[in-house]
């Protein structure tokens, strides 16, 4: 992981971006503009509450993404926009097969000469695990970009707005080629494999254990550091290649935690168990037995942390080797949950996948 000796002087993107094609546009683009596709999903975003003073209590995803473009006539000085209505659902609702399906979308339009960047609309409940996924399976080295709000546009200080307009100002931008699957919030720029929701109930939700990659202000990116991760180009994982994906379960610990969901979960034909441990990914006694008799049953064994900050050392609070375990290193449960899901798709060896959550 890229820190601060990855630093870098802040910079502000180069030219003025350009522009692309559309079902549905917003206003009229100056020329030379770059050509950004706006995926809409649903969520808090396109959400609407019964007055202004909600901004906990309403409804997700009401609003089509034409009628968000067109309450954003700023868009038009920033790049040509269109947009595209994919799902229209609440991110906690996500499935599997929604990640298929707008993975594939975005990489058909990544190919498209006519498309310099791309954002998604994301309702914030499960964006960081969806912006991981597009990252680890969608080769190209053009901006994607991946944003929500906190607050629906019926509330006061809606957060949606200059989040959506912050979003199509990176994704314009030819500074950020290169640069991974991007999650905009609260005017910072996050690595998607980074990023995380930590409050449920603020415009600040969204947080990276080792900081943003960057900030926009005022229609300019500002740029500190690089993700020192495989992602996007360098993946050797590709949505061109996967038709399905493999059952993996979460396992949570707590005090006086049996194995009862862990044996109901095998017996459902879970192909792998990220085992979200207390601490250092720690495991209770009773539960190693349950986890050993379902590594020697072929499922994959993947300890993780609830907490949210710090990262799982091999071998400390277990003898992974031993058991033939893979440790998740900084990456909470739901995206270890991603991770391994595409890692079974190529492999079931555990020391590959630990190679793979070493260098992803």
């Amino acid at each position: 992981m890229c820190l601060s000796a990855c630093a870098q002087t802040p910079t502000a993107p180069a030219a003025a971006p350009t522009a692309g094609p559309g079902t549905v546009a917003a206003a009229a683009a100056p020329r030379g503009q770059r050509n950004v596709v706006v995926l809409a999903t649903g969520g808090t975003i396109a959400g609407a509450g019964a007055s202004a003073l909600n901004s906990a209590s309403y409804s997700a995803a009401k609003v089509p993404v034409d009628k968000l473009l067109a309450g954003l006539p700023e868009l038009s000085g920033i790049a040509k926009v269109r947009g595209e209505q994919v799902f229209q659902i609440a991110s906690e609702s996500f499935t599997n097969d929604n990640l298929l399906a707008l993975a594939r979308r975005v990489s058909a339009l990544a190919k498209q000469g006519d498309v310099d960047g791309i954002v998604i609309t994301h309702g914030t409940d499960t964006l960081a695990e969806t912006a991981y996924f597009l990252s680890l399976t969608v080769h190209t080295a053009k901006p994607i970009v991946v944003v929500g709000s906190m607050r629906p546009g019926t509330a006061l200080s809606a957060d949606g707005a200059l989040n959506l307009v912050d979003a199509v100002t990176v994704a314009a931008a030819q500074d950020a080629q290169g640069k991974g699957v991007l999650v905009t919030m609260n005017d910072e720029i996050q690595s998607a494999r980074d990023v995380n929701k930590d409050v449920n109930i603020q415009t600040g939700a969204f947080k990276s254990q080792w900081g943003p990659l960057g900030m926009v202000v005022e229609g300019r990116n500002y740029w500190f550091r690089t993700l020192d991760k495989r992602h996007t180009t360098r993946s050797e994982f590709d949505i061109d290649t996967l038709d399905k994906l493999p059952q993996v379960d979460i396992v949570y610990a707590y005090g006086s935690v049996q194995p009862t969901a862990l044996d109901a979960l095998v017996s459902a034909g879970s192909q792998a168990i990220i085992h979200a441990g207390t601490g250092n990914g720690s495991v209770a006694d009773r539960m190693v037995p349950a986890l050993q008799r379902a590594r020697a049953g072929g499922v994959l064994i993947v300890r993780a942390s609830r907490v949210p900050y710090g990262f799982v050392l091999r071998n400390a609070e277990q003898p992974d080797d031993k058991y033939d375990w893979v440790v998740a290193h900084d990456m909470r449960p739901e995206k270890a949950r991603i991770l391994t899901m595409l890692a079974l798709t190529k492999t079931r060896d555990t020391r590959e996948l630990q190679r793979m959550f070493w260098e992803y």
